[in-house]
């Protein structure tokens, strides 16, 4: 396995590109509270060229117009199939067909280097003839111009065609230097972008143990969730049970101890008002008989003879006459007693109903306690098969092949680098090479456009129009001469050009068409995917490399989809086939013992309701009459005054007669009789008028109390049966389902963490990220992004700077009789000529 993965980054490392495919599924199951730490990879994801991305853009749109045709899958794959033989039959006519296949998705490459071969071949042979014509005064060799009337006009032209052409071929140089110093600085970069793979790869060797780790230890975390909640099995499911059991039966409680407290205030109302009565009684007696003794004073007070004289006489008449208003109120000392109804409610109170309803309340209080008490035992034998379960668990992490599997690759990876660390100098030597090499091609295709510029300059500058061509100047001359040396040096060395181009051309362009762009597309994984094709004895490579199993489905492209979607090792290469960590981490098979141990949990509880003393107490209050009371008799009298008149307002009035009188003993008697008055009414009248509201207070409660009694102690009574069905018929089903319910919770625990570890070591621990993006920095970056496009941009602009050197040196040919002082010239007998 190790030996797979080394391969894949020693090919990717070397060039070849193995990878793709679509990504497994990495969701978790469920959402986890745990949450593997987070590996922090220093290589980035993706590679950006910058700026000059935008001319590799364009190398790339012309190889697309060169080679327009798809990825040939199939004839890679026979390619491949025929390379594995022995020795091939070259007349067989599936190796013709294969041939021509080539051919035609060769063909727009292949017309390229054909084209550049012409070149190649034509260029020498054309640039000795015309030097043999030059040097026999043919070709233009002589130096005589003839005169042309539009001479002026094809001297522009030329000098305007040759400054384009010249100019595009300063943007091919520009590329050529471009892709040169390009070449050079990504390499230095090679040595950086190494050690920073292997940076992660070596975190991923060094966090996979503290992966598995991290999983052993969150272990102990669910294990502690699940000694919490045995711990707390009073609240957890004794609490569960409470509250089921809640809703039915502290409403009855709740209204039952309503009715006791309404018992007591019953009781303390009917005291109240037992003894409000025999007060009133005894103080209505009391203020009869002041009132009587006062009316007897002012009678004998009226028998004084100043009454017989006027106008004394009518003051002592109107005196006599309102003393038939002081009399108290007879109906106060007839109300009737209620000390039967007392002696009913105290009958009653002598069942203890409020202690009977805490003991109810208790009852249900001590279920957590009762819970906790019958449950000691069963909760020992599960905290044993929790403690046995955890040594299953880090036995099992043990027997993972992964860390063998990390084990093996760490010594492919020091290997692989010291390979790399070993060969980078030489790179970078051969890389100074090439970089050489490009400067001075770079630097004679500068050296050629220069003189073209010179001559253009020097001709521009130097043109007399005035002067005839055996008369031109030396800086016109030096322009002429400057141009024809760039014209031998273009017939000297572009042929030589070319052959650099070409062969850089056919490199560059098939290994971008057949390795980079399949690389970024995934096609070329399709290719290694195929059935038989890297060995003929094994369907899928990698699973018959793996696991001696052809026939099972791992495919390249997959492994790699996998690794970029940072997926584990486990699940990536399918271990479960020779390691089902699924068999081990039996969910049903670890869980299976916690279950049957709780299985023999068993809660036994009695809730105590009242009783048949409870209930005969409550159906005596509702018997006792307290509903039946005439409460009218009272009320009425609370509403009445306690004597006939208002004595205050009486005895200011005789007061006031009394002063009407003159000074005597008369007047003095009277006034002796109004301030009595007074008195009665403060130590008679206020008490009496105290004691009637608080027989009016008693009342009320009585009438609140007694209001619908018969009714509320139905329905309470119809509770109470309800409530004690309930109890009956539904407390073993409620402990049972609670049972279950807290089951099911200790048992989750544990099912969620095996289905977390699964699922972690399948799709979390040793996530192979690094190693595709080792394969990508081999293939996309460094062999791609580092040389290919360089490379393709360098013969591109060379090639372009090239190829315009045929119309640049017939142009300049052309321009250079206009600017070369002449030996001869056309003579004209006209002066018009």
């Amino acid at each position: 396995m190790a030996l797979v993965l080394g391969s894949l980054l020693l090919l990717g490392l070397c060039g070849n590109s193995f990878s793709g495919g679509q990504p497994s599924s990495t969701d978790a199951p469920k959402a986890w509270n745990y949450e593997l730490p987070a590996t922090n990879y220093e290589t980035q994801d993706s590679h950006t060229a910058g700026p000059i991305g935008i001319l590799f853009e364009l190398v790339h749109i012309f190889l697309y117009v060169v080679q327009p045709r798809d990825f040939p899958e199939d004839t890679l794959r026979k390619v491949i199939q025929k390379a594995r033989e022995s020795k091939i039959d070259y007349d067989k006519p599936e190796t013709l067909i294969l041939g021509l296949k080539i051919i035609y998705y060769e063909a727009g490459i292949i017309l390229c280097s054909v084209l550049g071969l012409l070149f190649i071949i034509l260029m020498p042979l054309v640039g000795y003839f015309f030097c043999m014509c030059r040097c026999c005064n043919k070709c233009g060799g002589e130096m005589h111009q003839r005169q042309k009337e539009n001479g002026l006009f094809l001297r522009k032209c030329f000098a305007i065609s040759l400054l384009v052409i010249c100019i595009i071929i300063s943007i091919g140089i520009f590329c050529g230097f471009v892709a040169n110093h390009q070449v050079r600085t990504r390499i230095k970069r090679s040595r950086k972008l190494a050690d920073s793979n292997f940076k992660d790869l070596r975190t991923l060797l060094n966090e996979t143990p503290e992966q598995i780790k991290y999983i052993l230890a969150q272990y102990n975390t669910t294990k502690d969730k699940a000694f919490s909640d045995l711990n707390s099995i009073n609240s957890v499911l004794g609490g569960g049970i409470l509250d089921r059991l809640r809703p039915n039966i502290i409403p009855v409680l709740d209204e039952i101890k309503s009715m006791a407290t309404a018992i007591k205030e019953t009781k303390e109302a009917l005291e109240n008002m037992n003894s409000t009565l025999k007060s009133l009684h005894q103080q209505s007696t009391q203020l009869s008989s002041s009132l009587t003794s006062v009316k007897t004073s002012l009678r004998a007070s009226l028998n004084d003879p100043l009454c017989s004289v006027r106008p004394s006489s009518e003051t002592c008449n109107s005196i006599r006459l309102s003393l038939s208003q002081l009399n108290s109120n007879p109906e106060l000392r007839q109300l009737p007693s209620v000390d039967a109804e007392l002696d009913k409610v105290n009958n009653v109170l002598r069942t203890d109903l409020d202690g009977l309803v805490q003991q109810g309340y208790q009852s249900l209080n001590d279920i957590p306690d009762r819970v906790q008490s019958q449950t000691k035992t069963v909760v020992a034998g599960i905290k044993r098969v929790l403690n046995s379960i955890g040594s299953d668990i880090h036995n099992v992490t043990q027997h993972l092949p992964i860390q063998d599997i990390l084990s093996e690759f760490s010594v492919y990876v020091n290997n692989t680098e010291s390979y790399i660390h070993r060969n980078l100098p030489t790179l970078e030597e051969y890389d100074s090479y090439w970089w050489l090499g490009g400067l001075v091609i770079c630097s004679l295709l500068t050296l050629i456009v220069i003189f073209y510029y010179l001559g253009l300059l020097c001709g521009v500058c130097g043109y007399d129009r005035h002067a005839t061509p055996t008369t031109r100047g030396c800086v016109s001359n030096t322009g002429g001469v400057f141009l024809m040396v760039g014209v031998g040096l273009s017939f000297l060395f572009c042929w030589i050009l070319m052959i650099i181009v070409v062969l850089t051309f056919v490199f560059g362009a098939n290994v971008e068409k057949l390795i980079c762009e399949p690389y970024t597309s995934k096609e070329l994984f399709r290719v290694l995917d195929t059935p038989y094709l890297l060995n003929e004895d094994w369907e899928y490579y990698l699973s018959g490399k793996l696991f001696n199993k052809s026939e099972m489905k791992l495919t390249f492209q997959q492994v790699y989809s996998d690794c970029k979607k940072n997926r584990g090792t486990y699940g990536t290469l399918h271990l479960e086939n020779s390691f089902d960590i699924s068999d081990y981490l039996n969910i049903n098979e670890h869980t299976a013992s916690i279950s049957s141990e709780l299985e023999s949990l068993k809660v036994n509880l009695n809730i105590f309701l009242l009783g048949a003393a409870g209930r005969k107490s409550l159906q005596d209050f509702a018997a006792c009459g307290i509903d039946r009371m005439n409460y009218d008799t009272y009320l009425a009298q609370t509403g009445k005054s306690p004597a006939g008149v208002n004595l205050l307002s009486f005895a200011y009035d005789l007061e006031a007669k009394a002063n009407s009188l003159p000074p005597g003993n008369l007047r003095n008697s009277l006034k002796r009789d109004a301030q009595t008055i007074k008195t009665i009414h403060q130590q008679r009248v206020l008490p009496i008028e105290q004691s009637l509201s608080t027989l009016y207070q008693s009342v009320k409660i009585l009438q609140r109390t007694g209001n619908g009694l018969l009714e509320r102690v139905n329905r309470i009574l119809a509770s109470l049966d309800f409530a004690q069905n309930f109890i009956t018929n539904n407390i073993s089903s409620v402990i049972i389902e609670e049972t279950k319910k807290y089951r099911k919770t200790i048992i989750g625990y544990f099912e969620h963490y095996m289905q977390w570890i699964e699922f972690s070591i399948s799709e979390k621990v040793a996530s192979c990220k690094p190693v595709a993006t080792a394969l990508d920095t081999a293939v996309d970056v460094f062999l791609c992004s580092y040389i290919i496009d360089p490379l393709n941009l360098f013969w591109f602009g060379i090639g372009k700077a090239t190829v315009f050197l045929l119309p640049a040196l017939i142009f300049a040919v052309k321009l250079a009789k206009y600017y070369r002082r002449m030996d001869s010239e056309d003579v004209y007998d006209d002066p018009s000529h």
